[in-house]
């Protein structure tokens, strides 16, 4: 990982703790407050913490399987170039994603089962622009994986 991405990482989630670290102290200051509706409301308050904690840490995860796939699929030479016309802004030009994008659909839909299928398929999603679909495949992608990895 670059260093300056880790650097980044490591600062969000500086930043994502301290926010935890006061919001529960909010929340106990609440629950020691006494009164029913500041007991529920501190006890809700505590639950936020929780949540974004368990968030961050669910996409570091994924951050860190996609990583891995990509690894695994350079190591086979199996990682679509990044050659695709770009806009002055940076963005990939949207025809030439798209055109990427259907040769990436016929191969994944003519082999499945395949992890590197799926993940190629979710990068050309991600060229397209389409974040959500670029992440159900990325996931579909990681759990294939994991099955093989099962096996073997």
């Amino acid at each position: 990982m670059r260093p300056m991405l880790r650097a980044t990482i490591a600062l969000m989630v500086l930043i994502v703790v301290f926010y935890a670290v006061l919001l529960a102290f909010r929340g106990i200051a609440l629950i020691q407050d006494g009164g029913t509706a500041a007991v529920l409301l501190g006890l809700a308050v505590l639950v936020v913490p929780l949540l974004g904690v368990a968030l961050v840490l669910r996409e570091i995860q994924f951050g860190r399987e996609c990583a891995r796939l990509a690894d695994a699929l350079a190591a086979e030479e199996g990682l679509p170039v990044d050659d695709l016309p770009r806009r002055p802004s940076g963005r990939v030009d949207r025809a030439a994603a798209d055109e990427q994008f259907a040769r990436m659909r016929e191969e994944t839909e003519a082999d499945p089962d395949r992890w590197q299928s799926w993940f190629r398929l979710s990068l050309a999603y991600d060229a397209a622009g389409d974040r959500t679909r670029a992440r159900a495949a990325a996931r579909h992608a990681i759990e294939l994986h994991h099955r093989l990895d099962r096996y073997t």
